[in-house]
């Protein structure tokens, strides 16, 4: 089996690849529009500088070479988002090829990166079709892989590293609707199938799961599998026939005459590997050779750029191995939870030492942080000032009730305890912790609880 990725990434431009027009994702459609991203007759095109600079970027990340020039053509083919009946595209001489990418041992090859405009979003609405030009002419980066892949996993890892890259680069943000689409190609056996516009590392798996099966049962029949591209439905999990593969001289492709040849200055590509970002797997290899963290919790941390931006500020000012616990685990979980990026959620460095020096101290415990951490992501919160009926209770007079009443309403998990299980103790101090919305310190409420069980 073989897997072959394209795949298609919008960059963070300020405007679009061919005009002046902002680059940006709006609800209301068709406001963000001119006359040459509408393909009106007469219109010219002219080329993002930062467009060409961030495409440099992400082939010198994925070690690839630079022809001494490149330049742009037009794709033909008549489809309702392409208002001009061509795509301007890169395909004889793309911007960057020949390069590579690591995961693991092994070495996914690149075959080429390339410049082009994004179509308009087409809109199903029940019996007919609306157009959205508001993403016509976003600049997409197009990266095509070699089919390098063997199985479901290896394609799975690669574009997750590959968007960590992208993350650091400064040129991709995943939280954008169709900010990253990808185009599998497959082949069990010989025959090459198509599968397009996956969007989501998950919906990419299960296409291609899908897609294994498919063509396996199809073999197993006696059925010959025909070269095609296919749609993939993420509501129904299959992907259906859209059209017969095409060959890339279908498209016709001719150079674009409006638009002039780009040279590829090498004084330009020194200066862009100067700029060139640490990336998320050289981090993990300095968080665990210098402040010893485990290989998985550094992972987790550098796997974002703006949560380890956040996290290497906050070890300055309190413990390393207690901030990368939370910032790996409950600080992550809750950002996901409210699909937010530390960067667009209310967390400040400030607070955050706070929070965790209260947690190192012991002035609340680890569940009222959490519940605390809940409130700091959403609003801006002095953890300090918020702390009030948060703070940990050491008093054994005042947990003395919460046991009392513990022991009253969990007979059986008291005969349990003393007939030898000690799971049915960690029970009843658990219900403490409960009662008492998870303030009582549990050395005490242990304390306490041995005193009335005897």
């Amino acid at each position: 089996m073989k897997i072959g990725l394209e795949i298609h990434t919008q960059l963070l431009t300020q405007t679009k690849m061919f005009c002046g027009c902002r680059n940006e994702f709006v609800k209301e459609p068709n406001t963000l529009t001119c006359e040459t991203c509408l393909g009106f007759p007469g219109s010219k095109p002219r080329v993002n500088k930062k467009a060409i600079e961030y495409g440099m970027k992400v082939a010198l990340a994925l070690n690839c070479k630079f022809p001494k020039e490149t330049f742009f053509s037009r794709k033909s083919y008549f489809y309702p988002d392409l208002s001009k009946n061509y795509q301007i595209t890169q395909y004889e001489i793309p911007l960057a090829q020949n390069g590579w990418l690591s995961i693991g041992e092994k070495r996914i090859e690149i075959r080429r990166i390339n410049l082009e405009e994004d179509p308009a979003r087409l809109v199903h609405a029940g019996d007919y079709v609306l157009v959205d030009y508001n993403r016509s002419g976003t600049p997409l980066c197009e990266i095509v892989t070699e089919p390098s892949f063997v199985d479901v996993k290896e394609a799975r890892i690669f574009l997750q590293k590959l968007s960590s890259i992208l993350q650091y680069l400064g040129v991709f943000d995943p939280n954008i609707e169709g900010s990253m689409r990808v185009d599998a190609n497959i082949s069990v056996k010989k025959e090459r199938v198509e599968v397009k516009n996956i969007s989501g590392f998950k919906d990419v798996e299960k296409a291609l799961n899908y897609e294994i099966v498919r063509q396996n049962y199809m073999l197993r029949h006696g059925r010959k599998i025909v070269r095609e591209t296919r749609g993939w439905d993420p509501v129904s999990g299959t992907t259906k026939t859209l059209r017969t593969k095409e060959e890339e001289e279908d498209y016709g492709y001719i150079m674009e005459p409006d638009l002039v040849k780009i040279t590829i200055d090498a004084k330009k590509t020194d200066e862009l590997k100067k700029l060139m970002p640490e990336f998320a797997e050289q981090k993990v290899r300095r968080y665990v050779k210098e402040t010893k963290l485990q290989q998985e919790i550094a992972e987790a941390i550098a796997s974002e750029p703006d949560l380890a931006d956040m996290f290497e500020k906050v070890i300055k000012k309190t413990d390393v191995q207690l901030a990368a616990k939370w910032f790996a685990g409950e600080i992550k979980k809750t950002l996901n939870y409210n699909t937010l990026r530390i960067s667009e959620s209310e967390l400040t460095e400030e607070g955050l030492v706070k929070l965790l020096k209260m947690v190192q101290e012991k002035a609340i415990t680890e569940r009222s942080a959490e519940m605390l951490l809940r409130e700091m992501v959403l609003r801006p919160t002095d953890p300090e000032k918020a702390v009030g009926t948060r703070k940990r209770i050491y008093d054994e007079t005042v947990l003395e009730q919460s046991v009392k009443q513990t022991i009253a309403e969990n007979a059986s998990a008291v005969v349990d305890y003393k007939s030898g299980k000690q799971e049915a103790f960690n029970f009843l101090v658990g219900q403490v912790m409960r009662k008492t919305e998870g303030r009582g310190d549990p050395a005490t409420i242990r304390k306490v609880m041995m005193k009335y069980l005897g």
